[in-house]
């Protein structure tokens, strides 16, 4: 039977609970031809603390697990509703399996492209692949962030540029009426609540 990956939804922190379920199951009920790999794509990610610098490992996508599966009957084309016909078997196999929500994409979701499964499971240890630290950084462009070390702590600005890779943002700050383009490293700011955001704007 042709597998082709789909995306599971799970419950948050319960992605392995999951995995180990689908895979201990998998064997004691000689599902072999209906469900493959099972993984949980993760990166590890370095992190500076009080110029301390730990790694850590951090799923890639919480709440989601990757499942190579059998689960459209070709063969059959369609079922009495109209819809794509499935593998009773692989279906009632999910909906047992602890932790589970459903598809990501409704009962009749589309299979990843082989190029999205590349660019989720490429050099990740899931994978077999090289598995490399990078920094962590959880800002995004726009974010409002308040900087906590070097010579413009205390001043609050506006992210426009990240670079995961170098674990660096430039964050835009306020000095004598002008906007200016500070570089700074992704453990010398801290994000700033809506609220703190907005009442620094009324000042």
């Amino acid at each position: 039977m042709e597998k082709n990956w789909f995306v599971l939804h799970t419950l948050t922190g319960q992605e392995n609970k999951a995995q180990k379920s689908i895979e201990a199951r998998v064997k004691l009920e000689r599902m072999e031809d209906y469900i493959g790999k099972c993984v949980i794509p993760t990166e590890r990610v370095t992190e500076k603390k009080n110029g301390k610098k730990r790694t850590i490992t951090k799923k890639f996508f919480p709440g989601y697990v990757l499942c190579e599966l059998a689960l459209y009957d070709e063969a059959r084309g369609v079922d009495e509703n109209g819809k794509k016909a499935i593998y009773e078997r692989t279906w009632q196999f999910l909906r047992e399996t602890p932790g589970v929500i459903g598809f990501v994409g409704g009962d009749r979701p589309q299979p990843l492209k082989q190029s999205e499964v590349d660019a989720i499971l490429l050099d990740k240890p899931a994978a077999g692949g090289q598995d490399v630290a990078r920094p962590k950084v959880n800002f995004n462009v726009d974010e409002t962030v308040k900087i906590v070390d070097g010579a413009f702590m205390g001043l609050t600005g506006q992210v426009s540029m990240v670079d995961p890779d170098k674990g660096k943002l430039k964050v835009e700050v306020q000095v004598f009426g002008r906007k200016v383009p500070v570089d700074v490293e992704y453990w010398q700011v801290e994000k700033v609540a809506v609220e703190e955001s907005f009442e620094s704007a009324q000042q």
